[in-house]
């Protein structure tokens, strides 16, 4: 057995043979080294930009999750079945504490966001363990760091090890002590690695044994532990290996082992079991009866077995086992052993202990291709399903299913944009069809599932969107599948190149790119193994030649064998190999067009297509048919391009970055800074600034401000997550990613971004310019929808304000909005916080200045009107500066209204609104007046003596006040109906009436303004005259008779 120490180091005292006089040397030596060395070295200097700099910019998921990303497993407690864990492929850890009404995302500051196994220690629900890396085996599938182990219900984590073995198949714990734990890790898919077997901790995971290990290419994919007696465990050995041509599914290597010491011996079980090559093997025990042990095994002869004596002979019930190495999950019913659920595309229950099987329990209503199902022990009718399309509840063993709507799990491919307002953003996601959906809406609550529209089925990837005509959408499915998708009358057509040579065979890969021309958006580029051209928006197509390396991927070995008709799942999911993954057309330079393959070549064309030059010698240190995931010619200079590449297919974990400024005939690397293990995926260069890049990686993205010479990772909300691909809104300066596994997400106007040079970052505070800023009146018709429902926050409404302090601000930020004539009209504070800033400005007045210390409440304070459009300066005040932006504001672009007619009605608004701080403090005085007078007539009653004269007075104030507050605010005692007839609820309603239509107000509203207005000032005067006269009168009374005086307060100004 192999034992695994975490940071601690060993010692070969047989290595103690050097002379003392060879060791005072040595350590002469080294001691002028370092003294040398110390003399030469130099500080390393602070980094430009640290990741907290954009702490201050948050992002936004909008979605969509009416369809989920992989779930691979689940933990639920089931003391407490209410609290769930989701383990998801590439989109981190849920967990639900009610049933799955709400979820919260639980790993998303980890290394890595791919999961393969959660699981709950039996004995102590706080413990959870963490298995990273799925296990599914896809030609899309993420790897993982090791194992985490969460003490607090999943509110923290560590990292445990293991962190080479990528894959995680299982994790069980001991009954009783939760400090032993099993591991099945299947390591590398993509090439032989040590770390793989089935390891055990007896302390938590402070260390590891790998109590089973076979070889370099066999890991272990399942684990299974008797819980009647723990000392017995069942493990299945996988043998398989994944390249970028093909799948090897099997070998002598797999095969299924017991235990019955805890894992210090293993003994191959294989007694009723096939033999030779073998690949994927599921398993589990019957719990109630821990002899009967149940095993689907991928094998010429495989299907599904069965063993009553824990294992020491098998018997072969069926031969159900549906696509084994995506799948090959066993879950027995765990109070009838004859009801077993294997996964699969579809669900497969058995009732007879294996002899026959069912697929149409579950139809119809859930995805197919399902991961992951618990069954409740205390209620085998309730379940929890996990598929490649999200969770699913049910109740009544399967009959029916109450889907998880709200986890926003989409694993896109790329995304593309139209140029409406607000724009949508498109898409193809992991077997989930292509969507469409907007980055924003006119609602006021959001963006929610219904706001997405499907515009094409299978496996989604590139969707792009014709930039003069929104309602035209080219999109694809897998394997080269092209549509064109109207989007007025929701009509596809097939537009995919077809030889005309019967004989040839157009190849295409699993994500092919579709690229329509900077120059001509009636010409489309579509890579295949060749590039096809149309001028006619895919009507018809030229053809290049062949770009690609034109390998027979038959003759290509893996695991040292060549694949043949009997290698198991053989080349399952790679339906081609050698095609073009990436396309990019010059913004410069009509027919300058860069390719790059799936088999490593990088092809450029200067004609157009006509004639191509492979350049991929050129681009140092890149092994040998090395997927290009990305090219992207630059729009600043006709010669510059960049590349990226991804060696992972080839067991190869590097960052590659490069870029050329000469047409590729050379290429230098600018990865730099980026941290292995998160190969690249894709390069954006800005629209605007040249030296701003942004590249998306399998754990997270980055940017970098200098050309890629130093890259920042994006934190601040935005979680590890695989970013696919990567693009900018050129009017809206928006950062769009395409995540594979936590859906869509927006960075909004990343103009601080583009603006952030040197300059800026050495100044004690900067503004960055603002963004135009559109006032509108959002909807408000959904309502009353439940909480079971996903909505994505729209941007911030109003001017987004961007500023960047050097240091945390000692004294107050203060951003005051002026318009051209009246000077300051609205004065915000911003953050302190060192870094980029933002605060929104709602294109609405501040308070209305009135003389001495009265203002509006909060209660009767009528909103602030929104200004006029037009241009506004935004100052800025903090750390000692001062600096000014202008922004512009416009109107509803829906709306077609006259400026006359908008000026009337702002005129309106906001003499409203300059009411407001009178008729509070109307209200305020009032209220105050008659506490006083209540107050008063309770203490008359302890003095008998009272003259009549003061009880009649006040009464009559008493009266009058009472008379006021009526017409002012209303009979209370009749709630809003009271209201209505009050000066304060007519210009309440007015405020609301005419501020909820973008038009002029009605001559009618006009003039009720002006009423009120009146009535207010007499309401007004009439406070006035008890507060200056009355009261004054009445104290001279109580004066007289020695009676405490009562407050009247202070008069009202009127404004």
């Amino acid at each position: 057995m192999l034992v695994h120490h975490k940071d601690k180091g060993g010692y070969d005292m047989k290595k103690r043979i050097f002379s003392s006089r060879v060791l005072l040397v040595l350590c002469l030596g080294l001691a002028v080294s370092l003294f040398l060395g110390a003399k030469k070295a130099k500080k390393e200097p602070e980094p430009l930009i640290k990741e907290s700099i954009l702490d201050g910019m948050k992002w936004r998921c909008i979605g969509p999750s009416n369809m989920g990303g992989r779930i691979d497993d689940f933990a639920v407690v089931e003391s407490n079945p209410k609290i769930i864990y989701a383990g998801t492929a590439s989109g981190g850890v849920w967990k639900t504490t009610n049933n799955g009404v709400t979820w919260e995302s639980i790993f998303d500051d980890q290394i890595t966001s791919s999961i393969g196994d959660v699981t709950v220690a039996p004995s102590n629900p706080g413990i959870i363990w963490v298995g990273t890396g799925e296990p599914n085996n896809r030609q899309s599938s993420s790897w993982g760091d090791g194992v985490y182990k969460s003490t607090d219900s999943g509110r923290t984590w560590k990292n445990m090890g293991l962190r080479d073995t990528h894959h995680i198949g299982r994790i069980v714990i001991h009954p009783t002590n939760p400090d032993i734990v099993y591991v099945a890790a299947l390591g590398h898919l993509w090439g032989p690695n040590k770390e793989r077997g089935l390891f055990r901790t007896m302390d938590g995971g402070k260390t590891w044994t790998n109590t089973k290990f076979i070889d370099k290419n066999t890991g272990f994919v399942d684990v299974a532990i008797d819980f009647e007696n723990p000392n017995v465990l069942y493990a299945a050995a996988y043998q398989r290996r994944r390249r970028g041509w093909g799948f090897n599914g099997g070998g002598l290597g797999s095969g299924l082992y017991r235990t019955t010491d805890s894992g210090e011996t293993w003994a191959r079980l294989t007694n009723g079991l096939p033999s030779g090559n073998i690949g994927r093997i599921g398993i589990d025990i019957y719990q109630r009866n821990s002899s009967i042990v149940y095993a689907v095994i991928e094998h010429k002869q495989g299907g599904f077995f069965r063993s009553e004596n824990k294992g020491l002979t098998w018997k072969k019930m069926s031969s159900t086992n549906p696509r084994p190495m995506y799948y090959s999950k066993i879950r027995i019913d765990p109070n009838n052993e004859q009801k077993i659920w294997v996964l699969g595309g579809s669900m497969y229950v058995s009732e007879d202990g294996g002899k026959t099987f069912r697929t149409d329990i579950v139809r119809g209503e859930v995805h197919e291709d399902h991961h992951a199902l618990w069954i409740d022990p205390s209620d085998s009718d309730h379940m929890v399903l996990g598929s490649d399309g999200g969770i699913y509840f049910s109740y009544d063993c399967g009959k029916s299913w109450d889907f998880v709507n709200t986890l926003p799990l989409g694993q896109f491919y790329e995304i593309g944009f139209d140029m409406r307002k607000p724009y949508y953003v498109y898409g193809g996601l992991q077997d989930n069809g292509s969507w469409g959906g907007p980055s924003a809406t006119w609602h006021m609550g959001g963006i929610t599932n219904e706001d997405w529209i499907l515009i094409g089925w299978g496996d989604g990837f590139y969707a792009k969107v014709d930039p003069t005509d929104y309602n035209t959408i080219y999109a694809e499915m897998q394997n080269g599948n092209l549509f064109r998708f109207d989007l007025r009358s929701g009509e596809t057509k097939s537009i995919r190149p077809d030889p005309e040579d019967e004989k040839e065979v157009y190849r295409f890969n699993w994500n092919s790119p579709i690229l329509i021309s900077p120059h001509d958006p009636k010409t489309i580029y579509y890579g295949g193994n060749k590039l096809f051209k149309s001028k006619n928006r895919g009507e018809t197509w030229e053809a290049s030649i062949d770009l690609t390396t034109q390998q027979d991927r038959e003759k290509l070995p893996l695991m040292g064998v060549l694949l043949g008709k009997d290698t198991l799942s053989r080349h399952d999911g790679i339906s081609y190999y050698g095609d073009i993954t990436t396309v990019s057309e010059s913004p410069l330079k009509e027919g300058l067009i860069y390719a790059g393959t799936d088999d490593g070549n990088l092809q450029v064309s200067r004609d157009g297509g006509k004639n191509w030059k492979n350049v991929i010698s050129k681009v140092p240190r890149v092994p040998k048919y090395t997927y290009v995931t990305r090219v992207v010619a630059s729009r600043f200079k006709e010669g510059t391009a960049y590349a990226t590449f991804d060696g992972h297919r080839n067991n190869d974990f590097k960052a590659y970055v490069f870029m050329t400024t000469d047409y590729g005939e050379s290429w230098k690397s600018i990865s730099f800074n980026l941290p292995q293990g998160g190969i690249v995926n894709v390069i954006r260069e800005h629209h605007r600034n040249p030296n701003l890049l942004f590249i998306g990686t399998e754990r997270g993205a980055y940017f970098s401000i200098d050309r890629g010479k130093k890259w920042v990772k994006f934190k601040s909300n935005f979680p590890t997550v695989p970013v696919d691909d990567i693009a900018i809104h050129p009017r809206e300066n928006d950062l769009i990613f395409a995540t594979h596994g936590r859906s869509v997400w927006i960075l909004d106007d990343i103009t601080p971004l583009e603006q952030l040079t040197k300059n800026p970052l050495a100044s004690p505070a900067s503004l960055f310019d603002i963004r135009q800023a559109t006032i509108f009146n959002p909807y408000r018709h959904r309502e009353s929808l439940g909480h079971k429902l996903f909505v994505a926050p729209n941007p911030p409404f109003g001017a987004m304000i961007s500023y960047y302090l050097k240091e945390e601000a000692k004294e107050d930020v203060k951003i005051i909005i002026q318009d051209s004539t009246s000077g300051a009209i609205r004065e915000l504070e911003g953050s302190k916080s060192a870094g980029i800033n933002r605060i929104t400005w709602d294109l609405r007045y501040g308070l209305p200045e009135v003389p001495g210390e009265q203002r509006a409440g909060r209660r009767f304070r009528v909103r602030a009107p929104f200004v006029l459009p037009g241009e506004y300066q935004v100052k800025l005040k903090a750390a000692g500066q001062e600096m000014t932006k202008a922004v512009q504001v416009e109107g509803d672009p829906r709306i077609d209204i006259s400026f006359e007619d908008r000026k009337t009605q702002h005129d309106a608004l906001l003499s409203i609104y300059k009411l407001s701080p009178s008729l509070s403090a109307a209200s305020r005085a009032s209220d105050s007046i008659r506490k006083e007078i209540k107050k008063q007539e309770g203490a008359l009653k302890k003095i008998p003596s009272a003259p009549e004269s003061i009880h009649e007075s006040l009464k009559a104030i008493s009266k009058e006040i009472d008379d006021i507050r009526l017409k002012l605010l209303g009979n209370p005692e009749l709630g809003r109906r009271g209201m209505r007839f009050s000066v304060r609820g007519r210009l309440l309603g007015l405020g609301r009436s005419i501020g909820g239509y973008t038009g002029a107000p009605s001559e009618r509203q006009v003039q009720q303004i002006s009423k009120d207005s009146e009535v207010l000032k007499t309401l007004i005067e009439r406070i006035n005259k008890i507060i200056e006269v009355d009261i004054p009168k009445l104290n001279e009374l109580m004066n007289k008779n020695s009676i405490p005086r009562i407050f009247a307060g202070k008069k009202i100004r009127i404004n």
